[in-house]
């Protein structure tokens, strides 16, 4: 089994928040261009899969990688 990355818990004061936003919202990207990029060429899983939806629903407990960086998210 190999390692993994600790998983931090991100709290988004609500039910859901869309992909792309998540990921400039938990700090893993700093702009929108760069999370269009990262998600387009595969480099983003959601729940241990490849999404390619910026626009995917997350909700919380869903759990979003990049880089070797895992984040929770939490209502």
């Amino acid at each position: 089994m190999r390692n993994q990355a600790p998983i931090d818990d991100v709290p988004i004061g609500g039910e859901m928040i869309r992909l792309g936003q998540f990921l400039k919202f938990a700090g893993l990207l700093e702009s929108g261009g760069n999370v269009k990029e990262a998600i387009i060429d595969g480099f983003v899983t959601v729940n241990g899969e490849v999404d390619r939806r910026r626009g995917r629903q997350l909700q919380p407990g869903d759990i979003v990688a990049f880089e070797g960086r895992r984040v929770r998210v939490c209502s």
